[in-house]
């Protein structure tokens, strides 16, 4: 955690430029050739400020350890609406992340120092202390709470999308895609189920689907298009923006929903602070007009929780 004596809090747009510089490390395509900000040329993203009318709360504020006025987060960049991805400029960060994470430092009035590292790469380095926390779309899991503390703010998931010209349907038994090959982004919970259960196809004495894993959301749906992938398994909220901004492609199903929420190191001090500014957004409107935003308001959520457990279908 860092404490510097300014306390003005500094919008994403203003330091991008070190995220750019980390782009090579943090979050390569491992598919293709795409610049940060080309998945954003190709799709649409909204640009309505949610955010800048959010004021300091108080008795949120308090609830940070003494002298913390400044925090680094870390966050996945790369992909597509209504994940974390960058503007036009290809210097604006933007999503729904990003708006939930800015609203929230300034009900908290801190400024924040944004780190981009691949998804797989963020909560191993929370222990560590690398960053203060992470804002990317974090499932909240049974198995991730043994290590990792977390404050929900949305309720997403895992979903399966495919192209329009498919026969695949509704996704309700993994033994469906039995000799498929599945894209999906590398160290998600998507990536977990799909491997812990590629059993039940040879159980089954059918040939067991692949697991095709890629950095960026750009790359899995090249393969798709392609054909080199059959079928993609995503955030419920993610695959739904997709299918409607991309030609070609058809959204089959919801499979589990998830709390979704901000992680922290074991045992971090932050969370009570965190759980109480998401709570007043939820109290004075601007969470919903950030759902409304990025056309996610089938993920509301009633009040923000700390590690909450694992929700079962």
């Amino acid at each position: 955690m860092r404490t510097p004596s300014y306390r003005h809090f500094m919008p994403f747009a203003a330091i991008t430029s070190a995220a750019l510089l980390l782009t090579a490390c943090g979050s390569g395509d491992s598919g293709g050739s795409e610049t940060p900000g080309a998945a954003a040329k190709n799709v649409e993203v909204p640009t309505t400020d949610v955010v800048s009318g959010v004021r300091k709360d108080d008795a949120a504020a308090k609830l940070l350890p003494a002298g913390t006025t400044s925090l680094t987060v870390a966050v996945s960049v790369g992909g597509t609406p209504p994940g974390t991805t960058y503007l036009g400029d290809g210097k604006t960060l933007t999503g729904q992340d990003v708006d939930f994470t800015q609203a929230v430092a300034r009900a908290l009035g801190i400024k924040l120092k944004v780190e981009q590292a691949s998804f797989e790469a963020i909560l191993p380095a929370l222990d560590s202390g690398k960053y203060d926390f992470g804002a990317s779309n974090f499932g909240v899991t049974d198995e991730r709470r043994k290590a990792i503390d977390f404050v929900t703010y949305i309720n997403d998931g895992q979903g399966f999308a495919t192209r329009k010209d498919s026969k695949l349907s509704k996704v309700t038994d993994l033994k469906q895609l039995c000799g498929l090959n599945v894209a999906t982004s590398a160290g998600t919970t998507f990536e977990a189920t799909l491997e812990q259960n590629k059993h039940v196809c040879t159980d089954a004495g059918k040939k067991a689907y692949q697991v095709q894993t890629y950095a960026e959301p750009s790359a899995i749906w090249s393969s798709l298009q392609q054909g080199r992938s059959d079928i993609v398994m995503s955030t419920i909220n993610g695959l739904r923006y997709a299918v409607v901004h991309q030609q070609g492609l058809k959204f089959l199903n919801e499979y589990h929903r998830l709390d979704v929420g901000f992680a922290f190191k074991k045992g971090t001090k932050l969370a009570p602070a965190f759980q109480a500014a998401v709570n007043k957004l939820l109290s004075d409107g601007t969470y919903a007009k950030i759902l409304e935003k990025w056309g996610t308001t089938g993920s509301a959520i009633q009040k923000s929780r700390i590690s909450p457990p694992e929700l079962k279908d």
